[in-house]
C-alpha cells in the first residue's frame, strides 16, 4: 500500500485540479501516474510540459514510443511500460513485433528503430555518457545530433514519471491492464 494519496480532480491541491480535469476529459479517466503526481502540482505540470515538448520533436509517433518504452523498460517502470505499450499499439500504431521486442528486451525487427532503442537504453544506463561510438552508431543509422538531444528530452520525461511511480508505488490502471508488465529483478 502506498503512502501517497491518489488524487482526484476534486481532492487534489488546487493547482493540480484543472490538469486532472483536463486529463479526465481527454482520456475518460485519470491515469494513476497523474493522480500521484498531483500531490506535487509542479511535478504534474512539469510532466505535462515535458510530454508536450516531446510531442514537438522530429520523431514520428512510433519513434517517440520507442524512446519512451525503451527508457521505461530500462528503468523497470511497470506502470509506464503498460501505459506506453497501449499507446504504442493503439494510438501510434506501432507494429506488435516492435512493441513486443521493446517489452522483452529483444532485437527490434526494424534496424533504424533498433538503433533508436539501443541509443535510448545506453542513454539511461550510462546516464548520458554516450559520446563516441554509441553516438556515432546512432548517427550512422540516419539520426541527427538534434535527435540525440531529443532522446535526452524523452529520457528526462520518463525519468520523472518512472522515478515518481517507483516512489509512490503507482498501480497500473485497468485501462492499461491488458499490457501489464513485470520488471526483471
Amino acid at each position: 500500500m502506498s503512502e501517497f494519496t491518489l488524487q482526484t480532480p476534486d481532492s487534489a491541491p488546487e493547482a493540480a485540479r484543472p490538469l486532472l480535469r483536463g486529463a479526465r476529459d481527454k482520456m475518460g479517466f485519470v491515469p494513476n501516474l497523474y493522480a500521484n503526481l498531483a500531490n506535487a502540482p509542479a511535478a504534474l505540470e512539469a510532466y505535462f510540459g515535458l510530454s508536450a515538448q516531446f510531442d514537438k520533436t522530429s520523431f514520428n509517433p512510433v519513434e517517440r514510443q520507442v524512446v519512451l518504452l525503451a527508457a521505461s523498460v530500462e528503468n523497470g517502470c511497470e506502470f509506464c511500460v503498460a501505459a506506453h505499450s497501449v499507446i504504442a499499439r493503439k494510438i501510434a500504431k506501432a507494429p506488435d513485433a516492435v512493441v513486443d521486442a521493446l517489452r522483452n528486451r529483444t532485437t527490434l525487427p526494424d534496424a533504424r528503430l533498433e538503433a533508436l532503442a539501443t541509443f535510448t537504453r545506453r542513454m539511461v544506463k550510462e546516464r548520458g555518457w554516450v559520446a563516441g561510438a554509441p553516438l556515432q552508431a546512432f548517427l550512422k543509422a540516419g539520426f541527427t545530433h538534434q535527435q540525440a538531444l531529443e532522446v535526452v528530452l524523452g529520457v528526462a520525461m520518463k525519468t520523472l514519471s518512472n522515478y515518481a511511480n517507483h516512489l509512490t508505488g503507482t498501480r497500473t490502471n485497468e485501462q492499461f491492464a491488458s499490457e501489464a508488465w513485470k520488471r526483471q529483478a
